[in-house]
């Protein structure tokens, strides 16, 4: 009898649902994109009304529909859903108000109790959790941020250590299960909304980037996962809880008692890449229709021809601030007569590329590490020119795995462990997570590389003088 798991990856943009064999490959999926959010103040930016649990229903009823084989087939649920995000719910699991997206500023302070309607505090992950089993139940690894909980422990704090500062009570927080755990079983309800049989086991993932880390297959401390989604970070694993680091920091991972250690990242890494896309017009969309190609291709093929370097066209990724240098702005330095469009979008994807090598080298030399494989992620991965300069940048072969959707795939392991198709972590990984392609590094572009990467380094000390003037007047 065949066994297959779906796999739930609600992202920042999106919601994708894919149905798994327990090898891997997938056998059917959907994608809802999300709305845009509602950014009604500045510091607000919210998922409107019920748009993260409507996404969800949209993409799994498709998905549903489009699975060839014997629903009595379906083993479980993995369910992945953004990082960061903070959901007020009332007294019957419904949401007191929108769910905060990971960009709002009141998910970097502790809760406020200013709605006398709200009952429990949770993730989006422990959200959609309660709306599919009816369980108050939500996994600890996606509990980073300001929320009062042992890193160490995967558990809530004790009152003696702090736990009033966060403005919550325990009764306002769900209960916390491992990844791997049980959450609950899909209720009627929630199979009217998303057509998954009532009744199938749903299990705990993490947060998005450490299910992402898992569906590629993130073992070795000498590996480096780089993320390519509207937020970009560069992550390897380890097993200390490292809280003393000042260039990445420790995350959960998908195994429990694991930590995913993340470089500094890219705010809205990705998004510039659509943004720059979209600034062009309709003329790009035309002309890649033309050629039966995608925008993205076309926009490749002409990049392409562009030299490494840019003819020294360079691109600072701040299009969304930090939040301690809130002065700070994207920037495109050194046009001349040379550059057009194409020169503008190789140079998007070189600075995301320099960026998070000089982050995840300031990581490694912290760690004491070498990495020696790198492995690409997310929908950046399916551009040959985007892994090519990752090789080239890095001096070492970057992979691009064979499930593009790794934090679905993620989902569909940890639900796979779970519920016993696999035995262990590792025997998932090894059946169900492959190697699509390898790009080797030219050594003679990665020698240009290198030198471009001390001056880009150096470019936020000559230019954050500039921009937090220029703050105080367009603030």
């Amino acid at each position: 009898m065949a066994r297959y798991l779906i796999g739930i990856d609600n992202g920042s943009q999106s919601t994708k649902v894919s149905i798994f064999d327990e090898h891997g490959t997938v056998v059917c999926s959907a994608r809802e994109p999300l709305r845009a959010n509602d950014t009604p103040r500045p510091g607000i930016v919210e998922h409107p009304d019920d748009d993260i649990w409507d996404s969800i229903g949209k993409a799994s009823r498709r998905a549903m529909a489009a699975f060839p084989g014997d629903r009595s087939e379906l083993v479980g649920v993995g369910l992945c859903t953004i990082r960061f995000c903070r959901a007020l719910l009332k007294s019957d699991g419904s949401l007191a108000s929108p769910v905060m997206s990971w960009m709002d500023a009141r998910v970097s302070r502790p809760y406020e109790h200013v709605d006398e309607s709200v009952a429990y505090v949770t993730t989006s992950s422990g959200y959609v959790s309660q709306r599919m089993t009816g369980q108050y139940r939500d996994t600890a690894g996606n509990y980073q941020g300001v929320w009062p909980i042992s890193t160490e422990r995967w558990e809530w704090l004790c009152d003696d250590e702090g736990f009033s500062d966060f403005g919550l009570t325990r009764s306002m927080l769900f209960e916390l299960v491992m990844p791997g755990d049980l959450i609950g079983r899909v209720t009627d309800e929630a199979s009217r909304h998303t057509d998954i049989p009532a009744g199938i086991p749903v299990v705990a993932t993490s947060n998005d980037k450490a299910v992402e880390a898992l569906g590629c297959g993130l073992r070795s401390p000498n590996t480096l996962l780089v993320s390519l989604g509207t937020y970009i970070a560069s992550m390897t694993v380890g097993v200390e809880n490292r809280l003393d680091a000042a260039s990445f920091w420790s995350n959960f991972a998908s195994q429990p008692h694991q930590y995913l250690y993340e470089s500094h990242g890219i705010r809205r890494g990705m998004w510039t890449v659509s943004w720059w896309r979209d600034l062009l017009g309709d003329e790009p969309f035309a002309k890649a229709k033309e050629r039966g190609v995608s925008v993205e291709e076309y926009l490749d093929a002409g990049a392409e021809a562009v030299p490494p370097g840019c003819d020294g066209l360079m691109v600072t990724l701040d299009w969304l601030a930090p939040t301690d240098k809130p002065y700070r702005r994207g920037s495109m330095l050194g046009f001349d007569v040379r550059h057009g469009r194409f020169h503008i979008h190789r140079a998007i994807f070189e600075g995301i590329a320099l960026t998070i090598y000089n982050r995840a080298n300031a990581m490694a030399r912290e760690l004491g590490a070498t990495f020696d494989t790198l492995v690409i992620s997310g929908g950046g991965s399916n551009s040959d020119l985007f892994m090519q300069i990752f090789a080239d940048v890095f001096g070492v072969s970057a992979i691009r795995t064979r499930e593009n959707n790794a934090a679905g795939l993620g989902s569909a392991i940890c639900a796979a462990v779970g519920l016993g198709v696999h035995s262990s972590w590792d025997e998932a990984i090894e059946c169900m997570v492959f190697t699509e392609k390898s790009f080797a590094p030219d050594i003679s572009n990665h020698v240009l590389y290198q030198k471009i990467a001390a001056i880009y380094d150096d470019i936020p000390a000559q230019t954050d003088v500039i921009f937090e003037r220029s703050h105080l007047l367009s603030s």
